[in-house]
């Protein structure tokens, strides 16, 4: 990932509520000389909302396991953060914020009452390259804080990314930071919509779960033009993807970070079925298998969605079971002419965590009929696919290793996800495939 030099033209100012239109026009007028020549002039691209809780940082700083800045950034003194509170807790010890972890932390904060977190706070202030790459006119982030009291502090500055000077001139863009308890953030959606610039597009990335009851997620989902969310954060993204696809069944264009990370396998997948002696052969799958990363499914279920779309499956029957540490989904379609397919989803417990939750292990696509030529097998080229070759399939299946995607980080794919006006109606119809299965799994 190219890190793009930022340079500050305002630092952090803190103000009050009311100053914040009156202190950004200030900051521009001091940047006029006495000819008029600017230099920087304010970017005119789009304005972007970040909703940025960084609730496990914030207490495990709290609980005495983290002691640096409240950043957002998932790095190796975070990473080593969470092992040291799983080994305190008798947890399963991967460095990675899982469900069980993430409710246990919440736990023992909520035995210890209000307690303030004294790290330094960063967030608004560690501005993403990908984010001042695209050249944004406004940043508005969000910080929702533990321990604190009701209330609400501001403040503003402006930065410039020094790769997009032109002659004399730096084009910078304004970030705003909102700081405060939850309760009384949610309460600013009139506030964020009177900051947001008219006329000009308007993201907003949520860095948290879907929470279509929660009135700021609600206004800020109708009043932008592209809603992102990734949803390798969701501790249960079996639910969060059915609230993904009431949003988008309401008009919301919604963008999954985590969906771009599928494309390597896509793409190979496809490309197997390329040669024309291969392609008649497509119809004759009928047995999929999914391995993935125990501990978040989002991944292994979009790209059996995305399969199903494509070939025209029709989601009939959902079942979960576990077996030898495995956690197992068996998802039953019917194909075209009524062919019965089955597909087994499988969450591996791995040694090797990757820096994604729920990263894609292996895939396999084959059929019952002996004489079909359609046998396929995707590895991951960090884990292998053992579980796969087994029982000597991989004998008449040809046999591919998938490179993952050379920056997976949610801030470089968001980058890529700027660059996209349109609706992605590739994703959208593969989710609604991954909705109707999960549909059936509710009901089960």
């Amino acid at each position: 990932m190219t890190t793009t030099p930022i340079v500050a033209l305002q630092k952090p100012k803190g103000i009050s509520l009311d100053e914040i239109e009156a202190e950004l026009g200030q900051i521009w007028r001091s940047q006029s000389g006495e000819k008029g020549n600017h230099a920087a002039t304010r970017a005119t691209t789009f304005t972007m909302v970040v909703y940025e809780p960084e609730e496990f940082q914030q207490i495990l700083g709290a609980l005495g396991f983290y002691g640096d800045p409240i950043d957002g950034i998932y790095g190796p003194k975070t990473k080593e953060a969470v092992r040291q509170a799983q080994i305190a807790y008798g947890l399963r010890v991967t460095g990675r914020i899982d469900s069980e972890t993430l409710e246990r932390l919440r736990a023992e904060m909520g035995q210890r009452g209000p307690t303030p977190v004294t790290n330094l706070d960063q967030r608004g202030f560690n501005f993403s390259s990908a984010i001042a790459a695209q050249n944004p006119c406004r940043v508005i982030t969000l910080c929702p804080q533990i321990g604190v009291e009701e209330g609400i502090s501001v403040q503003v500055s402006a930065y410039c990314p020094v790769q997009k000077q032109s002659g004399s001139r730096l084009i910078c863009c304004e970030y705003i930071s909102l700081r405060g308890d939850k309760q009384t953030l949610g309460q600013t959606g009139d506030l964020i919509d009177s900051l947001m610039i008219a006329d000009l597009p308007k993201f907003v990335w949520w860095k948290a779960t879907p929470n279509p009851e929660q009135d700021l997620f609600k206004r800020l989902a109708e009043a932008c033009n592209c809603l992102i969310l990734d949803s390798s954060y969701f501790s249960d993204p079996e639910s969060e993807f059915l609230k993904m696809q009431e949003l988008i069944e309401s008009e919301t264009y919604v963008a999954d970070l985590n969906w771009h990370r599928l494309s390597p396998w896509q793409e190979l997948a496809a490309a197997a079925f390329d040669p024309p002696e291969r392609r008649q052969a497509l119809v004759e799958i009928d047995r999929v298998t999914i391995d993935y990363e125990k501990g978040n499914a989002a991944q292994a279920l979009m790209y059996l969605g995305w399969l199903a779309s494509r070939l025209g499956w029709q989601p009939m029957r959902y079942t979960e079971s576990v077996e030898n540490d495995y956690e197992l989904s068996h998802i039953w379609f019917e194909g075209p002419g009524d062919r019965p397919i089955e597909a087994e989803l499988a969450a591996v417990p791995t040694a090797d965590w990757g820096e994604v939750s729920g990263d894609l292990i292996a895939l396999r696509l084959a059929s019952t009929n002996p004489d079909a030529d359609c046998g396929t097998i995707l590895c991951s080229e960090t884990t292998g696919c053992m579980r796969m070759e087994a029982g000597g399939s991989a004998q008449s299946s040809r046999t591919e290793q998938v490179t993952a995607l050379s920056d997976q980080k949610a801030e470089f794919l968001l980058g890529q996800q700027l660059q996209r006006w349109g609706r992605d109606f590739l994703y959208e119809e593969s989710l609604a495939v991954t909705a109707q299965m999960l549909r059936l799994r509710a009901q089960e």
